[in-house]
């Protein structure tokens, strides 16, 4: 390859990076690869030699100084290596070579503090960097996935024709990811998923929301699950075809879809479902647990999202629980006979809950907005997250048309579509969050929306007690419904003459 051949480069081939990189070169552009262990590199372009179309547009590189003046100018490089650390040594190890205006990309799951970090650091050099949120995992960097970017609208400038080209597709009229794509045939056409974010860290955060919204849909989908074999006694192909048949309506996504296929696969290995032959006991990669400690850092209430959170680290407790289940004794589970009623039930429920699921991610990243000095949009999030990322849902076709008919609307459930949902819902969404209590089965995503949804309902709560409280023995003080908001009081409560009636 001749010098400044290349239209963008990419460092790092594990399976995210080959997938990424095969999507590009199938959208026309030369790319020029490079990782760390040449041998990988030889590996990945031979094999692309045999079966890729567009192998030719393709070109390994073995020396990073090489591969850096192989892209045109401003050079556009993405990374796809391991976030943290090793993010940092390959952005030392590129500086060197790059020049004033040259673009770092960095698609991995990055925390968005590091990112505001490593654009302010590379901005005093003169180099452009942004921060790119990638989801749908190594089939949607082959085929498309949903991209959040972020950083100048300069670098966005420059990045975005290859940036949209790769991304998912969506219908415009509905909403539904186009599907179709093969090696060298990309989907043209429709709604890209690729939008630019916001300034410095804003992509990776929406990124890390997103991630934390997809736990608490996960859990969900498996209490629902749960629900049913513990309830009704059934197999795990008779719920994979309720899951069949709910991902024709309102529940429509690609988790419910590949959650009827699961639950169908039989055993490979034996006898009977795959499903009933893995151990429950799930592994967690960091992005849901910063989304709830950010939550508490900023005070938001995202509680449904860290009991999603937590119900992994819980399952995690192998060993324990099944120590734990021979000491602590719960009620016998009763068995309900009337399945269509409580499938029904077990539907509206997850809807509900998910419906609160979104609504704590959105106003999580309300409150992020104001504290980053952000200024996100809401409705194009949603857009972007209908095709290609995990989440993918019919469901945020509605969320596009809440924030679309009101740009600055603070809760979902408030939105008219949403509050309807939730009203029509709710009875069987609390009949089964009873029957998860009374028979001891485990329903913490259930539970923890439910609840977020009648304390964001509550004109009132107990928080007045509370605020005694911390008066009583912290002096914090307390403010009173019969004065203005903002005026605080203290009470000496030792010497304080209280009267009884």
């Amino acid at each position: 390859m001749s010098t400044n051949s290349a239209d963008i480069g990419l460092v790092g081939l594990a399976v995210m990076g080959q997938n990424l990189a095969l999507n590009i070169a199938d959208h026309g552009y030369t790319i020029a690869v490079f990782n760390r262990n040449p041998e990988k590199t030889r590996d990945f372009i031979a094999e692309c030699k045999k079966s890729e179309p567009a192998h030719e547009r393709l070109i390994g590189f073995e020396d990073l100084a090489t591969f850096v003046l192989s892209i045109k100018r401003p050079r556009k490089i993405v990374l796809l290596v391991k976030a943290g650390s090793a993010t940092d040594v390959t952005i030392n190890a590129l500086i060197p070579f790059l020049e004033q205006g040259d673009i770092i990309i960095d698609g991995g799951n990055a925390l968005w503090t590091d990112t505001i970090r490593r654009e302010k650091e590379l901005a005093a050099k003169g180099i452009e960097f942004i921060g790119s949120g990638v989801s749908g995992g190594e089939t949607g960097a082959r085929f498309g996935p949903s991209l959040m970017p972020s950083g100048t609208r300069k670098a966005w400038s420059s990045l975005e024709p290859i940036w949209r080209d790769i991304a998912a597709k969506v219908d415009s009229a509905t909403g539904q990811p186009l599907e179709g794509a093969k090696p060298g045939k990309p989907v043209v056409g429709g709604f890209s998923c690729a939008e630019y974010i916001g300034p410095d860290g804003a992509g990776h955060y929406v990124k890390m929301v997103h991630n934390g919204i997809e736990y608490i849909d996960m859990q969900l989908i498996c209490e629902a699950y749960w629900l049913m074999k513990n309830l009704l006694g059934m197999r795990a192909d008779e719920i994979g075809k309720v899951f069949e048949e709910w991902n024709k309506g309102e529940l429509s996504s690609f988790l419910i879809e590949i959650t009827g296929d699961i639950l169908q696969q039989k055993d490979p290995a034996g006898e009977g479902f795959l499903v009933d032959k893995i151990m429950d006991a799930a592994g967690q990669k960091g992005t849901g647990q910063w989304t709830a400690a950010n939550a508490l850092e900023l005070g938001s209430p995202a509680n449904a999202i860290a009991a999603a959170v937590f119900a992994r680290a819980l399952s995690t407790l192998k060993e324990e629980r099944v120590e734990a289940s021979k000491v602590l004794k719960g009620p016998v589970i009763k068995q309900e006979s009337d399945r269509k009623k409580i499938i029904d039930a077990i539907k509206n429920a997850l809807y509900c809950s998910k419906i609160c699921a979104y609504a704590q991610g959105f106003q999580l990243m309300d409150k992020a907005q104001v504290e980053y000095n952000w200024k996100l949009n809401f409705g194009e999030i949603a857009q972007i997250w209908r095709g290609g990322c995990i989440i993918r849902a019919r469901f945020l076709q509605k969320i596009t048309d809440a924030y679309a008919v009101n740009s600055r609307l603070k809760n979902l459930m408030l939105d008219p579509y949403f509050t309807h949902a939730l009203q029509e819902g709710q009875t069987s969404w609390r009949e089964v969050v009873a029957l998860a209590v009374t028979n001891g089965i485990p329903a913490q995503a259930f539970c923890a929306a439910l609840s977020y949804y009648d304390g964001y309902r509550s004109a009132s709560l107990p928080a007045n007690l509370l605020q005694g409280q911390r008066d009583f023995f912290g002096a914090h003080t307390y403010e009173r419904i019969d004065q203005p908001r903002g005026e605080f009081f203290h009470l000496d409560w030792s010497s304080a003459e209280r009267q009884q009636y």
